[in-house]
């Protein structure tokens, strides 16, 4: 058995360091210390046939031991006679811990941390003492993250955009780039009514504290001559705010909501029909579409895991909607033009149906070889069009 080292009694430190318990304990957290670290140390069978190493270690361990205690024992040898040996290691302080790890500094510095917080928002030294290791890395921009904690608590649901938080040293960069961490400060100190819960995420950050949030917009083309959007020449190429698009109620019975831009662009005429440059995962400026709900809806996206798994998101808003060209056969039909899929997605899928289910696991279990996917642009527009001429009129 491998003896215990100098070495492996600071890799124990260091794991309550990576933890975070040792930060944690600045900012209330539990107390640590004293706290006995694990020993390995030699047997009677070892201390008679390795006594020379077993010198060596000693002498190692105390060497070390100014930042430990060494607890010692009497063992009495037969043949070596009595000989004291580490029994046991222990860390009395926070302090020795910091030194044995060289920490001290940046133990300071979280320390100002927490300072800083007492004085500005107690309330939030419990997030301190939960997340100190991030903590330390927002150290430099903790002050200004605190300013705006105590901004958007006198100016709660401001009906201003970000861009217009005036404080000195703030930015919308700054909060921009600092939304998770504001989110979960904001929870913390606001009231209920503050907050609309209905938005989480990064992407619903303004809507939950109720900023202004840039309009959502929606690029569409009407793939039917006869039906024209009135002052609209050309190729009625239109990109509309949510709330405009909503209001449309266009006299289209089908709806294809396609990935790719070319796609978009060049999809063929179709009587009755409209198509709409797609969102990849984020299809909230569809929904408040109430009359998208009478239409037929036919997603095309790549066929691979990711665009199953949009597929199902999409279903979320548009249980009604159909894959298409998202099916075995088109699959197989451009074996020569699959490619591979940097980082497939490997949850369930609760809404595809029974034959996108089969293809998605099969995808996802390498089923025609190691990540295969099929992206909608390789697909030629001939098998579009016939596909196209095979839909219900």
């Amino acid at each position: 058995m491998k003896w215990t080292t100098p070495a492996d009694l600071k890799a124990q430190v260091r794991k309550l360091w990576d933890r975070g318990l040792l930060l944690a304990s600045l900012a209330g957290g539990e107390t640590l210390f004293p706290r006995r670290l694990t020993l390995r140390s030699p047997d009677s069978r070892g201390l008679s046939e390795r006594f020379p190493e077993v010198r060596e270690w000693i002498a190692q361990l105390s060497s070390a031991a100014g930042s430990y205690r060494i607890e010692w024992r009497s063992v009495n040898h037969r043949i070596l006679g009595a000989n004291e040996i580490p029994a046991a290691i222990w860390i009395d302080t926070l302090e020795e811990a910091l030194g044995l790890i060289g920490k001290r500094r940046a133990a300071d510095q979280f320390a100002t941390l927490v300072e800083l917080t007492r004085e500005k928002q107690p309330e939030l030294v419990p997030w301190l003492a939960k997340r100190p290791l991030r903590a330390l890395e927002l150290s430099e921009d903790w002050s200004r993250l605190l300013e705006i904690v105590t901004w958007v608590l006198k100016h709660p649901r401001p009906a201003i955009y970000l861009r217009q938080i005036d404080l000195p040293g703030v930015h919308t960069k700054l909060i921009e780039g600092h939304r998770g961490v504001l989110a979960e400060l904001l929870d913390l100190v606001l009231p209920g009514e503050a907050i609309d819960a209905t938005h989480t995420g990064i992407g619903g950050f303004c809507r939950r504290y109720g900023f202004l949030d840039k309009p959502l917009r929606v690029r569409f083309r009407v793939l039917d001559r006869n039906i024209r959007l009135p002052a609209v020449e050309s190729d009625q190429d239109i990109t509309l705010t949510q709330a405009s698009f909503a209001s449309l109620d266009l006299p289209a019975s089908k709806v294809f909501i396609t990935e790719n831009e070319i796609n978009f662009l060049a999809f063929p005429d179709v009587p009755d029909a409209m198509v709409i440059f797609g969102a990849g995962y984020g299809f909230d400026n569809l929904a408040a579409a109430p009359w998208l709900h009478q239409r037929g809806i036919y997603y095309w996206g790549d066929i691979d895991t990711h665009g199953f798994a949009i597929l199902n998101q999409l279903r979320g808003f548009f249980p009604h909607a159909v894959s298409f060209l998202m099916d075995l056969q088109t699959l197989l039909a451009h074996r020569s033009l699959w490619g591979v899929e940097a980082q497939p997605e490997t949850g369930t899928l609760a809404r595809l149906n029974s034959e996108e289910s089969v293809l998605y696991d099969q995808l996802r279990r390498n089923h025609w070889g190691d990540r295969v996917r099929l992206e909608q642009e390789r697909i030629g527009f001939g098998f579009l069009h016939d596909v196209l001429r095979g839909l219900p009129r």
